[in-house]
C-alpha cells in the first residue's frame, strides 16, 4: 500500500515537472517569435521608408500611375508628399530671403536713399503740401517778380495752403515758397494754367508800331521750379517747360497748361518755388494751378 502511494507522488511530481517545462517552452519560443517579429518589420519599415526616397518615381517608370484616391492610402506616398512639401517650403524661405537681398542691394545701388526700413524702425512722419491757386486782385499781379536777375521768370507768390484742396503736413509755406523740414527724396510737381486775353493784347500792340499780330499770337508760356539752398547764393533750377502755340485769330482769348514733375534730393530747410513768364496771365484757379511736393523716403 505504502509503495502504490510512493508511485503515485512521483508520477504526479514528473507530470508537474513536464508541465512547467512545456510552459517555460512555449513563453521562450513566443519570446523569441515576437522578437524576429518586431525585427522583421522594423526592417521593412526602414527598408520601405528608403525605398520612398530612392525609388519615388519606379512606379511612373513603369507605366503604373496610382490614381488620388490610392495614393493617399500608400504610406509611401504619404512620406514622399511630406517630403516635397518640405523641400519646398525651405527652398522658398531661402529664395525670398535671396531675392530680397539682391533686389535691396540694387535699389540701394542705383537710388541710395531708397533703402528698405526695418519693421522694428519707428514709422517717418508724413511730409507733404499741396497748394493751389488763390485768385488776387489785379494790382497785386505785376509784382510777383524776383529781384535776383538769374532767377528767370516772375514767382507766383499768391498759393493757397489751406482752403478747398489744399493743404499742409509738416511743410511751411513762406512767401510762395515751400520749405522742406527734412532731407530725403522728394516728388515735385507743379502745373499753371495760361490765359491770354488776345483781344486786349491786340490793341497794345496796334499801339506798338514795331510789333506785329502774329507775334502776339505765338508767345511762348513758360514754367521754372527752383529750390533755394543756405550753401548756395543763387536759386537752383530744378526743373522748366515750354510752350509756344498759336491760336485762332477770331479767338477771344487762348488757354494752355504746362505740367512737369520729378524726383529730387532735398535737406532740411530747402524752399521750392515757381516762376513764369507772366504771372498776370496766370488763371488761379484751384483746380487748374497747383503746385506741391511730398517724400517719398
Amino acid at each position: 500500500m505504502y509503495m502504490t502511494s510512493s508511485h503515485t507522488m512521483q508520477y504526479i511530481g514528473l507530470l508537474l515537472l513536464a508541465a512547467i517545462l512545456l510552459q517555460t517552452i512555449a513563453v521562450a519560443v513566443t519570446f523569441i517569435y515576437f522578437s524576429n517579429v518586431l525585427t522583421t518589420m522594423k526592417e521593412t519599415f526602414s527598408k520601405s521608408s528608403v525605398s520612398c526616397l530612392m525609388r519615388a518615381n519606379i512606379r511612373s517608370i513603369k507605366g503604373l500611375d496610382v490614381g488620388a484616391a490610392d495614393g493617399k492610402d500608400d504610406p509611401c506616398w504619404q512620406v514622399t508628399q511630406q517630403l516635397h512639401f518640405l523641400i519646398e517650403k525651405s527652398m522658398s524661405n531661402r529664395y525670398q530671403k535671396e531675392i530680397s537681398s539682391a533686389v535691396k542691394d540694387e535699389v540701394s545701388r542705383v537710388l541710395p536713399s531708397l533703402v528698405v526700413q526695418d519693421q522694428d524702425a519707428p514709422p517717418r512722419p508724413k511730409v507733404a503740401a499741396h497748394v493751389t491757386g488763390s485768385y488776387i486782385p489785379d494790382a497785386d499781379k505785376d509784382g510777383g517778380g524776383p529781384s535776383n536777375r538769374k532767377v528767370y521768370g516772375q514767382k507766383i507768390q499768391s498759393w493757397e495752403s489751406e482752403k478747398g484742396l489744399a493743404f499742409l503736413q509738416n511743410v511751411e509755406l513762406s512767401d510762395g515758397e515751400l520749405v522742406v523740414p527734412q532731407p530725403g527724396l522728394y516728388y515735385i510737381y507743379s502745373q499753371t494754367y495760361f490765359r491770354h486775353t488776345l483781344i486786349q493784347e491786340d490793341e497794345v500792340e496796334r499801339e506798338d508800331e514795331g510789333a506785329s499780330a502774329e507775334t502776339a499770337r505765338g508767345k511762348p508760356m513758360l514754367q521754372y521750379v527752383y529750390k533755394k539752398v543756405s550753401s548756395y547764393p543763387v536759386p537752383i533750377l530744378l526743373m522748366k517747360n515750354a510752350r509756344t502755340t498759336c491760336w485762332s485769330k477770331d479767338a477771344e482769348y487762348g488757354l494752355y497748361s504746362i505740367y512737369q514733375a520729378g524726383l529730387f534730393q532735398l535737406v532740411g530747410g530747402d524752399r521750392l518755388f515757381v516762376t513764369v513768364s507772366n504771372v498776370s496771365t496766370i488763371d488761379m484757379d484751384e483746380k487748374s494751378s497747383f503746385f506741391g511736393a511730398f517724400l517719398v523716403s
